[in-house]
């Protein structure tokens, strides 16, 4: 399936996953619309539609769409990728991330459900209006293990959980209109925090744009409807469809025991 006549929106592009991804499907020939609070000021392509969002102002994520259907007239994928959840890890010299849920700041909880499965929600359902409409088109929600076992903290394990519901039910509404959503976890990604950290061992790391590839080879496949309402491994999907990372390497697909 060819992708140079179809329309891409990618939440959370600023930087990370989601700039990634907007650089992959762009490099496929896909016209891409990229958000974020940031966007304007992002490294991305010339190519890409810069257009600013807070996903936690509905009225913003509104116009995003207004917009959209304006000008393209048609939106083939939505990948939703806006995440507040790692910002404000250390506060008054204290790392809060791994506290324990009744240590844990009330406002995370808002950071990462208000600007995780909510925003995937608001923007899904601008997407699927149009997608319903024109019978066809792919959902994906970038989701991680930490959906299936305690990683970092509660709050963090609720929303990939939430994420990954909300995926499983949007799909079983909308495969009657020929629409698919996936949830797809990442590997270790090597995004500017990853980089800037650096205790991670990268031996095994990806690209941002890698998984981007991933969601091209999804956005490509035919029977993509096969996989709706599923938890996809971005490495387990790419060594089904022959994709390869940036460098040209094929990454390891983490499984549940070493996420």
């Amino acid at each position: 399936m060819q992708l140079d006549h179809q329309v891409a929106l990618v939440t959370g592009a600023s930087r990370g996953v989601g700039r990634g991804v907007a650089i992959s499907l762009a490099e496929a020939g896909i016209t891409v619309y990229a958000t974020g609070r940031s966007v304007a000021t992002a490294s991305l392509p010339s190519s890409i539609r810069r257009l600013t969002c807070d996903h936690s102002n509905d009225d913003e994520v509104a116009a995003v769409f207004d917009q959209v259907r304006t000008e393209a007239r048609r939106l083939d994928v939505l990948v939703n990728n806006a995440w507040g959840g790692y910002e404000r890890m250390v506060e008054n010299g204290r790392f809060t991330w791994p506290a324990r849920f009744w240590e844990q700041p009330l406002w995370r909880w808002e950071a990462m459900v208000g600007l995780g499965p909510r925003a995937a929600l608001v923007a899904s359902q601008y997407a699927a209006r149009m997608m319903v409409a024109a019978g066809r088109g792919l959902i994906v929600n970038i989701s991680y293990w930490a959906a299936q076992k305690h990683i970092g903290n509660v709050i963090y394990g609720v929303a990939k959980a939430a994420t990954d519901k909300l995926t499983a039910d949007m799909a079983h509404e909308l495969r009657e209109h020929g629409v698919a959503v996936v949830s797809l976890y990442p590997g270790l990604v090597r995004t500017e925090a990853v980089l800037a950290a650096g205790v991670f061992d990268l031996s095994n790391s990806e690209s941002p744009e890698f998984v981007g590839r991933v969601v091209c080879a999804l956005a490509r496949d035919p029977k993509v409807l096969d996989r709706s309402g599923r938890v996809a491994v971005a490495a387990e999907l790419a060594r089904e469809y022959g994709v390869l990372d940036t460098d040209g390497r094929a990454p390891v697909p983490l499984t549940l025991s070493d996420a």
